[in-house]
């Protein structure tokens, strides 16, 4: 009798093991994103811009497209927000087909006084979310780390109330 319940009490043991240590050692998410993320990225300028060498400030990164009313309202405010703040950098990813020379030609209609990338809609920068929607902005506190995330538009009164709550 106790050599006939030994053996399923073996095999529930022996599964039960196997799930534990599946769990343990469980593959991590792909869409999971790094925690302090990373972006290198050519300007329209000609420049590069480095999220790494801007650590110390609070840098918003604002995922945008010319053809988007919402991101275009928002261009102004993230400019003046850029000037008026010394420890803020703004950069705008414009996430659309679009040529250098036409982006160019878009910005010298609708100026922005930080620097504007293209970001490549077939491989956007892969620590940040593929945007769901636009524009779709991150606020990266000064140690690196995203502070929040908001999607729609956002106002320079929203950073900045988001810049002075306390870190999650």
């Amino acid at each position: 009798m106790i050599r006939s319940l030994l053996f399923p009490l073996l095999l529930v043991l022996t599964a039960a093991a196997a799930v534990a240590s599946a769990a343990e050692t469980k593959a991590p998410d792909p869409a999971a994103k790094p925690e302090i993320p990373t972006l290198k990225i050519a300007t329209v300028a000609g420049e590069e811009f480095d999220l790494a060498a801007h650590r110390g400030n609070w840098v918003v990164v604002n995922f945008w497209a010319t053809w988007c009313a919402p991101c275009l309202k928002e261009i102004p405010d993230l400019s003046q927000f850029d000037a008026a703040r010394e420890d803020v950098v703004v950069v705008g990813l414009a996430f659309e087909e679009i040529e250098p020379a036409d982006m160019k030609e878009f910005l010298v209609k609708h100026p922005a006084g930080y620097p504007i990338a293209i970001a490549d809609v077939y491989n956007p920068p892969a620590d940040f979310q593929v945007p769901r929607g636009l524009p779709m902005t991150y606020l990266i506190a000064p140690d690196g780390r995203v502070a929040q995330r908001f999607l729609g538009p956002v106002t320079s009164t929203e950073l900045a109330k988001a810049m002075a709550a306390p870190a999650k």
